[in-house]
């Protein structure tokens, strides 16, 4: 991670822990906001102005948050105005890395950067924190608008007005209960996995464990009724954010993370929602099944030897 602008240590993927020895989050660091006209949004200050070509997302395919953000630009017709550049899924001793040495992952284009950690120093020369993506840079001042997935995605969803188009996200008649169901699996599913597969002690583990199962068997009888999607025929960013996690799950989270009771397509109406969501328009494209398994296998404290499964198949596809 970086400490006042250095490099300090070889990556780790346990940022810190709680007294159980559970996994916990860092916060994002860089929370400012794109609205039409430039005002402050909820968090951070104001300044950044919706307009075309001014922004670039960096993202990881493998990463979840990323994806989110990813989903939101293309959803949102953004894909002309906001430019994409994908790091190599292979995390390495210094973080995520730009440049071709896998299939997809690309050089940065704007600030010649090798490792994503470069991104944040140009933006804060004093960064203390890790060099996480999404981030969403802003060209004009140089500078990292925000760096947290949900707020992008929440951007791209409203914060760009004319500029974007595509289905509403986050409509207003049901956006108190969007909120609340996204903010209700946030923390037993989202970053359940990551507790699971993260966990240093078998407390930790079995409580995280629990939590991802209740919350599936949840969300299976919610859309068992009412699907396709979570708020019936209407997607909204609550779609995106379950199926991040839920594309994810059978390749990598199952078996890396322990999360092993049951898989997704062992779940009929949950399965369902994940073939009506990678069948929108747009949304294929965003997932890359080498890069999940590359980018997950790579990581030495779960998987010493680097061996990549061949399986599972994966019939959604």
């Amino acid at each position: 991670m970086l400490v006042d602008g250095k490099w300090n240590e070889n990556w780790q993927p346990v940022q810190a822990q709680d007294e159980k020895g559970g996994f916990v989050r860092q916060i994002s660091g860089f929370r400012n906001w794109v609205t039409p006209d430039g005002a402050p949004g909820p968090t951070g200050a104001g300044g950044f102005k919706a307009e075309a070509g001014r922004y670039h997302l960096y993202v990881a395919l493998i990463c979840p948050w990323a994806s989110r953000a990813l989903i939101g630009r293309k959803l949102k017709g953004l894909s002309d105005a906001i430019g994409v550049t994908v790091v190599s899924p292979v995390m390495t001793d210094q973080g995520w890395r730009f440049g071709g040495d896998f299939p997809g992952a690309e050089a940065d284009p704007l600030n010649g950067a090798e490792y994503m950690h470069q991104i944040y120093t140009r933006a804060d020369p004093h960064y203390t924190g890790r060099a996480t993506v999404p981030v969403l840079w802003d060209k004009q001042t140089r500078t990292i608008v925000n760096n947290e997935s949900s707020e992008i995605l929440r951007m791209f969803s409203t914060g760009f007005g004319a500029l974007a188009s595509g289905p509403d996200l986050y409509p207003a008649d049901i956006a108190a209960d969007i909120d609340a169901l996204s903010e209700s699996f946030y923390p037993v599913l989202n970053n359940g996995v990551y507790r699971a597969g993260f966990a240093t002690t078998q407390i930790a583990y079995d409580e995280a464990f629990a939590d991802v199962f209740r919350a599936l068997d949840s969300l299976e009888a919610r859309l068992a009724g009412n699907g396709p999607f979570l708020f019936g025929d209407r997607l909204t960013e609550s779609d995106i954010r379950l199926f991040v996690t839920t594309v994810r799950f059978d390749a990598a989270y199952h078996w890396l993370f322990k999360t092993n009771l049951r898989r997704i397509v062992d779940y009929p109406a949950l399965t369902r929602h994940l073939k009506a969501v990678i069948a929108v328009p747009g949304v294929r494209e965003t997932v890359s099944i080498p890069h999940i398994k590359a980018g997950y296998y790579s990581i030495r404290a779960l998987n010493p030897t680097g061996i990549v499964p061949r399986g599972p198949a994966l019939d959604w596809l």
